[in-house]
């Protein structure tokens, strides 16, 4: 047993003034953001993506967006959504949720649909991207936008972007041509409204057509 109690760790005890462990904290705590930015961690560049020494300077970026080329400088943490809406002033393609479960932030990369507010700006590099202002061609509704309008299948309109560009992906995939297999493709695009019986017939219109 030690009679004396425990020893006296305490700063005075070590010889440590107040202001001295305020110092070491600020250094040490300086040492601990090497590497980040505004406090939050940078993550790794994707595999196959360019990355620039220095997060923060960008590096350039060249894809095709509605079938016009596109140059810009982008930072390595910019979402594909973010760049098209801030960056491209292009606001059709709208932010909902932003994490990647309400589907209004679909667009087509390659003719596949993706959730822009999940990806990278810079997996788009050499890519080809759609958003809801390049789906009608030189004038002309695209077969969905017409059966939308012709089967009301909006109400706020907020998230028939998404709902358009979703579907207009999944035309292109083996889902059953049924009212059952467009629900089911078209499960990850809500609609607050609840305009999911015009949807729902509006596609099974176009496909029932073959567009």
């Amino acid at each position: 047993m030690n009679p004396e109690g425990p020893p006296d760790t305490s700063l005075h005890a070590r010889g440590i003034s107040r202001r001295s462990a305020l110092k070491q904290g600020l250094l040490y705590g300086g040492a601990l953001l090497v590497g980040t930015k505004n406090g939050y961690p940078q993550s790794p560049a994707p595999s196959g993506v360019p990355a620039s020494r220095d997060p923060s300077s960008g590096f350039a970026l060249s894809f095709s967006l509605n079938e016009k080329p596109v140059q810009t400088q982008i930072e390595a943490r910019t979402t594909l959504l973010d760049l098209l809406r801030e960056g491209l002033d292009l606001p059709g393609t709208k932010k909902g949720c932003d994490h990647g479960q309400c589907g209004a932030c679909t667009v087509l990369v390659d003719g596949r649909r993706v959730l822009s507010c999940l990806t990278l700006a810079a997996t788009v590099n050499h890519r080809s991207v759609t958003t809801i202002e390049g789906l009608a061609h030189e004038g002309d509704l695209h077969p969905l936008q017409a059966a939308f309008i012709e089967h009301d299948a909006f109400q706020c309109g907020f998230c028939t972007p998404g709902q358009l560009m979703s579907a207009a992906g999944m035309l292109k995939e083996p889902w059953p041509m049924t009212p059952d297999g467009v629900r089911e493709a078209m499960s990850g695009n809500l609609c607050r409204c609840g305009a999911y019986c015009g949807i729902v017939a509006a596609i099974t219109d176009v496909r029932g057509k073959g567009a």
